[in-house]
């Protein structure tokens, strides 16, 4: 284990430069949190080093946890928390960060899973939002996220607390090009379903129990009509006046739990 008292080092350094944008071609990205952690070591996410105090991995917490980093080659450091303090990228540090390498999964995988039950976001621009639509597909027993190109980065830190590790446990592809996305999805014979805010089937007249993948539009604007009229379905949740519409995470999971309800071994509550 490496002792770091230093804000300058280079560990810190990384860290921030990973706070600000992950490192595509080299495919690390930065975990902020014990739990986001546990639950990337569980998943079998390859960890570069990690960062805590001392005291962290002197703790009945704290040395299982470093085992298990030892085991898979991490870097360790006990650093101050003022250390921390900088390398973390939340305003209040949650105690421990890390470094991992991970890459997002090709749009091809995300749709091979049959019967598909895929969502695709469409230029969401909330970092937390994505990371909530990736932990409600995880949750409702989706196959797949898509993230398009123009929309947050779903293994940036923020969205990677958002989905709470849920990023690690289901394919989730990043940056994919929209049109691309659509021509596999019907080449293997998943019907795409756009989302509206009024003017579609109602959620619970629509026939999600096939290979389906469903597109939410990002906040504010949503889909573009041209989308929209290109789709298999257009598909409208309903809601009682004057609500117009939902945040697209909620709406995501709505829709995937109706989705689950109506699959073959659904459960009964």
């Amino acid at each position: 284990m490496i002792t770091i008292s230093s804000r300058q080092n280079p560990f810190v350094h990384h860290c921030r430069d990973l706070a600000r944008r992950r490192d595509a071609a080299g495919g690390e990205i930065l975990l902020d949190g014990l739990h986001l952690l546990s639950d990337a070591l569980a998943a079998g996410v390859p960890i570069a080093a990690a960062a805590a105090p001392d005291a962290f991995w002197q703790s009945p917490a704290g040395v299982p946890v470093a085992r298990a980093l030892e085991i898979g080659g991490a870097q360790i450091y006990a650093a101050s928390p003022a250390v921390i303090e900088a390398a973390s990228p939340v305003r209040t540090p949650s105690g421990i960060v890390a470094v991992a390498r991970w890459q997002p999964a090709e749009p091809e995988r995300v749709l091979e899973a049959q019967p598909a039950l895929v969502v695709c976001a469409v230029e969401v621009q909330d970092p937390g939002n994505v990371g909530a639509i990736i932990r409600s597909a995880d949750a409702a027993g989706a196959t797949g996220v898509v993230v398009t190109a123009g929309s947050a980065d779903p293994f940036g830190w923020k969205a990677l607390r958002g989905s709470m590790g849920s990023a690690f446990r289901l394919p989730v592809a990043a940056g994919a090009s929209l049109d691309e996305v659509c021509r596999e999805a019907r080449r293997r014979g998943v019907r795409i379903i756009s989302t509206t805010p009024a003017s579609g089937v109602g959620l619970y007249e629509a026939d999600l129990s096939g290979p389906v993948m469903v597109l939410l539009g990002g906040e504010g604007a949503g889909l573009p009509p041209a989308l929209q009229d290109a789709a298999d379905a257009r598909l409208s949740i309903p809601m009682r006046p004057p609500v117009e519409s939902l945040n697209v995470a909620v709406a995501a999971a709505v829709i995937l739990y109706e989705a689950r309800r109506q699959r073959p071994g659904a459960p009964a509550s």
